[in-house]
């Protein structure tokens, strides 16, 4: 294998080009990104970036990094075609480029869900440092924003935009926040955090359209109840959707994203897909996970694979985080099939769920206790009557369990 081609230049297609050079693949590595410039962190955008609109800091890597790796970084490039026979990428801008694998990192894409008013001026989303630049010059000029989606973003940016004084209101369409992500008691956690702020919270709240004035600015949302809300800066923080259509068009199979095994190989075994845009099996299920820790992990295993001839199949441990004011949000593993929740009470005040399925710990969702976060990630798996007899110290039984192991060695 002489030359891999990656497409999509976020931090999995970053880390994919690195870790090929870390396991001392010695061939052409030709990286493609959308945007000009050099690859950047993505999660600051909603949290430090809010605040200090440092863009220079959201740098993955310097440019001498690129020279110094030989790896080809074809910036504010679109690839438009995969030509799987000739295996050969078209681009924009009428340029073809072969490969001998080809990996796909073109992430995810913001869902505007289909409402009157949603390209109205004043109504905003937030995937990228353009979408970041606006939104923050916006939170100086609004008098009230309103944020359409209690998820991660949408609750990210409300507390970014309290910390600076704006008034918020957060529609949300579910029953409670962030319900994909956590459990319904980290849910009423952060609900009362987020009141307690000053946001005003609606929840079971649909948005059925932007509001506009005579001159087309956005002034609010109005509700599916027929409630108006007024705001002059709109966010619309409504998911994502993963960018396939590349893909799809070439004839690659498809499963709530790019289909892989658990290589991480496509329907064709010349071709990978990592990150936001695969779902892969993971624990007997195919899921897809938007994490910025399953794209980087996804990329060095795709390189051990590539390089090393790995036949071990991907099964990393999924772990998240979210940075809401001062709180941060750490979630060890999946809950998928949970059929127990524990809130445990702690001297702390500080919130712990710890969620079971048939007797073992699944997940664990932590809240300023990176200590017990760590831990968890290690006794995924645990019965819960061990972490029981320890009153649910997770550090505890941690610490416990390696005492123990190094007796028997």
């Amino acid at each position: 294998m002489q030359r891999i081609v990656i497409i999509g230049s976020g931090q999995g297609g970053l880390q994919m080009a690195a870790s090929l050079r870390q396991e001392k693949f010695e061939g052409s590595i030709v990286l493609i990104g959308e945007e000009p410039g050099l690859p950047y962190q993505r999660p600051p955008l909603s949290k430090a970036y809010m605040e200090d609109g440092n863009g220079a800091a959201l740098a993955l890597r310097s440019g001498s990094f690129f020279e110094r790796s030989e790896i080809t970084l074809l910036d504010g490039r679109r690839a438009v075609a995969i030509d799987r026979k000739a295996q050969e990428i078209a681009l924009d801008d009428g340029r073809r480029t072969s490969y001998d694998h080809l990996i796909l990192a073109t992430g995810a894409r913001n869902f505007l869900p289909p409402i009157p008013g949603i390209t109205a001026r004043g109504v905003m989303s937030l995937r990228t440092l353009t979408d970041a630049e606006r939104l923050r010059s916006a939170i100086a000029r609004a008098s009230h924003a309103v944020v359409v989606g209690g998820g991660f973003i949408g609750l990210e940016f409300a507390a970014m935009a309290r910390k600076s004084g704006l008034p918020v209101t957060v529609v949300e369409a579910a029953e409670r926040l962030m319900a994909r992500a956590v459990s319904p008691a980290m849910s009423r956690a952060f609900l009362e955090k987020h009141r307690a702020m000053g946001s005003n919270v609606r929840l079971n709240a649909l948005a059925g359209a932007v509001l506009t004035d005579v001159e087309g600015r956005a002034r609010g949302v109005s509700l599916a109840d027929g409630t108006a809300i007024a705001g002059d800066l709109i966010l619309i923080a409504t998911g994502v959707r993963p960018n396939v259509e590349l893909a799809a068009e070439a004839g690659l199979e498809n499963a709530n994203g790019i289909a892989v095994d658990g290589l991480l190989r496509t329907s064709d075994p010349a071709v990978s897909a990592l990150g936001d845009v695969c779902s892969f099996p993971l624990g007997g299920v195919r899921v897809r996970l938007e994490s910025v820790q399953a794209a980087v992990d996804h990329a060095r295993h795709i390189a051990k694979v590539l390089v090393k001839g790995e036949t071990a199949h991907y099964n990393a441990l999924p772990w998240f985080w979210s940075d809401q004011a001062d709180w941060k949000l750490q979630i060890a593993g999946l809950a998928l099939d949970a059929d127990e929740e524990l809130a445990v009470s702690r001297e702390s005040g500080a919130p712990l769920v710890l969620r079971f399925g048939a007797g073992r710990l699944l997940s664990a969702e932590t809240v300023n206790d990176a200590g017990s976060h760590m831990a968890a990630r290690n006794l995924i798996g645990t019965s819960k009557s061990l972490l029981e007899s320890n009153n649910y110290n997770l550090r505890a039984v941690l610490k416990a369990l390696k005492e123990a192991s190094a007796v028997v060695a």
